[in-house]
């Protein structure tokens, strides 16, 4: 599974990513984070009544129906597989209602062994963005009150190539496909075409650990040309 990602880039970059995207009048920062992991918040892309919007969620998506708090929520949802997605107890009315778009700088996975693993950082071979396709959720905390806004990333059977480092990778959209995506009017076959080129290499250990270089634009870029697999 997914569960390592990169979100690094400007407005200016996003804007143009994701046209026609609404920018708020006040536009918050866009803090650039190399080495995301799921419980914490992410840029998502969702169609509003005003438009598309870029709002926060957190990575790891809780269904409408959970009536307990956020602790007994005990189910790791960061990411949904394609093969059950539609049927899932947990993701089917968010699929059949409300999709997103994760917008990414790369995603990370893993080789060798349990106590000697290395990290290899993937991005698009062209330098683009990555559009992962995903899910939202709106939950209210039934602790305080407040609605939450959740998401899931949508994975699938790695291809030839990266299989060599997972049997699982992101669903990435193309841009042609965001509306068809996001409006409902396009499912599976958008799942399931070919992903986008991609490049690799390894990056220090440091991502091993959750959140270390959360804020080090370092924790992305190569770290040896070796390629042990």
């Amino acid at each position: 599974m997914c569960g390592r990602f990169s979100q690094a880039y400007s407005w200016e970059e996003i804007v143009a990513f994701s046209q026609p995207l609404t920018v708020p009048a006040d536009r918050p920062n866009l803090r650039a984070r190399y080495n995301i992991a799921p419980t914490t918040d992410v840029d998502i892309i969702l169609n509003t009544e005003t438009g598309r919007e870029l709002r926060k969620a957190r990575w790891g998506l809780i269904p409408g129906w959970h009536r307990g708090g956020l602790k007994d929520f005990k189910l790791a949802t960061f990411n949904a597989r394609v093969e059950t997605v539609e049927t899932s107890g947990t993701f089917k009315q968010a699929y059949a209602r409300r999709r997103c778009i994760i917008p990414a700088s790369g995603f990370f996975e893993w080789t060798g062994e349990k106590k000697d693993k290395v990290p290899h950082f993937f991005s698009a071979a062209d330098g683009d963005l990555l559009a992962f396709a995903g899910l939202w959720e709106s939950w209210r905390d039934p602790e305080t009150g407040e609605n939450i806004t959740t998401c899931t990333m949508i994975v699938r059977e790695a291809n030839a190539w990266t299989s060599q480092y997972h049997d699982r990778m992101p669903c990435m959209l193309l841009r042609r496909d965001f509306d068809a995506w996001l409006d409902g009017s396009g499912g599976m076959e958008l799942l399931k075409q070919p992903p986008r080129e991609l490049r690799e290499w390894i990056v220090s250990k440091r991502v091993n650990k959750t959140g270390e270089g959360d804020d080090d634009p370092s924790t992305i870029e190569p770290f040896s040309d070796e390629l042990p697999l």
